[in-house]
């Protein structure tokens, strides 16, 4: 097959230094973290448009730690305060334009969309090649690299390279995890087709597809209810703040996915009919509104995990997950939604809620088998039940940055994934250079910048150089006044080449909208009349200004981002940031300021 098409002409080879299969959020993020720090990518995605479960063809909100505290930052941060500035309409064919840009803006990325992966060359328990089919073209593109790393969801590539991997649930011998069945199976969390709705100021009619199913009465499909406290799952609310009725869900017995086309057809069964329910049975004051749309491309939850060199367990969850190798962290439940899907009862996941955040480990995110495969997102190497907590995107999200980040440091040394351990003190600092929280991880400033001269108290240089960037056992933020700066006066001149500066995000979110489902991150589903644009936060610094000797050196009036990385690449003995404005509130939050090599 390849030999009479290379002879055609419509074999294209690349060569790179990483190759990513999966354009999800991890993948994406992965690619631009990697590609950030000079590594040369090739991003393969098989769909169209880039983000997988939060693109515009699947529409799953990001979620991720629940505490207001926990929330992640990096790359997964700078794209949502990219959206909220163009998008505040949070159209979401335009978030897809957010993440497009900001691949597009990397030179180091190649990316091949509508290009499935269907093969590979191994070699010594490596990877040499992958090869994959783009539709659009009819071209067939082979990849060769030196690291490769999955993040596809269904782990594409382990069962074409012979990587380890497993799939279904574990009973309680495997790990001795109190919340595993009583015995393994082969049973999966299932995937959902989601809904879109808008409110208007008329009447809408709703007239249903025939094949459409019927569910007469909210018992059919088991809405809101109370009992004995307890509140069933599936909530037909809908709203700006309503329910996205993610229960919309199929579960599959073995293999979710080649089963995933069969499981589209009945979900859209359930969706039609669904909105049928809302629309036309059992009141719901739905009248004025319209269907805009429906995903025909199911989001799935679960499929293939990877082993690595640990397998991250229910147990390491509720411990707080304190290893030494941590690059990532995770904050979502225990959440593991029955298999059964709609076809459960009263379908009430297993919804242990966490007191706080744990950490990932890296050795959770290499293959224990092929010595240069990585893996980020959905198919980490951790139990069902750990799982059913990691599988949330902005988990995925930090997953993709800390692989993106490790794949530079080892290709910086030319070693191996799991010979990335030796430099982990290393990958952890870049992540935290980037603007990404480690638990159990403080940042460390070098000698001349804790020992300049500065313009402001011992108390507040303390709170600056504290290595901690968010409000974590404390505030953690020194605050001024709008018009104040900063400034080091050093002992001798420093070559100065990138100035790094965190400001508060408004991790209450309530400066950036008034609605609870999008404070928790900007992205909508259903839309009602109530509905209010999202804005950038009013803490970020809308207007700063460097000075270096007394030399303006940079100056931005436009700024949305809380965390900035400025190349500088100037020597002085005084430096100062000047800050004039922000997006509203009326004090100057600062987290950190640093000078990065």
């Amino acid at each position: 097959m390849f030999i009479e098409t290379e002879k055609a002409g419509l074999i294209k080879n690349h060569v790179a230094d990483l190759c990513i299969v999966g354009g999800g959020l991890a993948g994406t993020i992965a690619a631009i973290s990697a590609a950030r720090r000079g590594v040369k990518v090739v991003l393969m995605q098989d769909r169209p448009v880039l983000g997988g479960n939060c693109s515009s063809e699947v529409r799953l909100y990001i979620r991720g730690a629940v505490k207001e505290e926990d929330r992640e930052t990096g790359i997964l941060n700078e794209l949502e305060e990219e959206n909220i500035y163009c998008n505040g309409e949070l159209s979401n064919s335009v978030w897809d334009s957010v993440l497009l840009g900001k691949v597009m803006e990397e030179k180091n990325i190649t990316m091949l969309c509508n290009c499935s992966c269907l093969d590979a060359q191994t070699e010594n328990n490596k990877i040499v090649s992958v090869t994959g089919w783009q539709l659009n073209t009819y071209t067939w593109h082979k990849v060769t690299a030196k690291y490769f790393a999955d993040c596809s969801g269904d782990s594409i590539l382990a069962p074409i390279v012979g990587a380890e991997f497993t799939s279904g649930r574990e009973g309680k011998d495997v790990y001795g995890e109190s919340l595993a069945p009583d015995k393994s199976d082969k049973r999966l969390m299932g995937m959902s087709c989601l809904l879109q709705a808008r409110e208007i100021d008329r009447k809408v009619e709703f007239i249903p597809p025939k094949w459409a199913n019927v569910y007469e009465t909210d018992e059919d499909i088991g809405s809101l209810s109370f009992e004995e406290g307890v509140r069933h799952m599936r909530c037909d609310t809908i709203g700006t703040n309503g329910n996205n009725l993610w229960w919309m869900e199929i579960g599959s017995s073995e293999n979710g996915i080649s089963d995933t086309e069969k499981c589209k057809l009945e979900l859209l069964k359930i969706v039609y009919g669904v909105w049928d329910h809302i629309k036309n049975k059992d009141n719901h004051n739905a009248d004025n509104w319209e269907l805009e749309w429906v995903g025909f491309l199911p989001g799935k939850r679960e499929s293939r995990r990877y082993i690595g060199d640990h397998v991250l367990i229910q147990q390491d969850v509720l411990s707080g997950g304190k290893f030494d190798d941590v690059v990532a962290y995770g904050g979502w439940p225990l959440d593991d939604h029955d298999p059964n899907g709609m076809a459960s009862v009263d379908m009430k996941p297993s919804n242990v809620i966490l007191d706080g955040m744990y950490g990932i480990p890296y050795r959770s995110l290499y293959s224990k088998n092929i010595d240069n495969l990585l893996f980020a997102g959905r198919n980490i190497s951790a139990s069902h039940v750990a799982f059913s907590s990691t599988r949330v995107l902005a988990t995925c999200a930090l997953l993709g940055q800390a692989v993106g980040t490790a794949v530079s440091v080892c290709n910086k040394y030319g070693v191996n994934p799991r010979g990335g351990l030796k430099y982990i003190g290393e990958i952890q600092t870049a992540l935290m250079d980037d603007g990404v929280y480690l638990p159990y991880n403080k940042r460390v400033f070098k000698d001349y910048l804790l020992n300049a001269k500065m313009n402001i108290s011992d108390a507040q240089k303390a709170v600056l150089f504290n290595g901690v960037e968010r409000p974590k056992d404390g505030d953690n933020y020194v605050e001024l006044n709008i018009g104040d700066s900063v400034s080091f006066d050093f002992a001798n001149p420093q070559d100065i080449k990138t100035l790094r500066l965190q400001f508060d995000l408004d991790y209450t979110r309530k400066s950036i909208s008034p609605h609870l489902k999008l404070q928790r991150f900007a992205m909508r589903m259903n839309k009602g009349r109530d509905f209010v644009p999202v804005k950038v936060a009013n803490t970020i610094v809308k207007n700063f200004e460097v000075y270096a000797d007394g030399k303006k050196v940079y100056s931005v009036d436009n700024n949305y981002y809380s965390f900035i990385k400025l190349p500088l690449n100037v020597k002085a003995k005084k430096l100062e940031i000047r800050f004039n404005e922000t997006r509203g509130y009326d004090k100057i939050r600062l987290y950190g300021v640093d000078i990065l090599d």
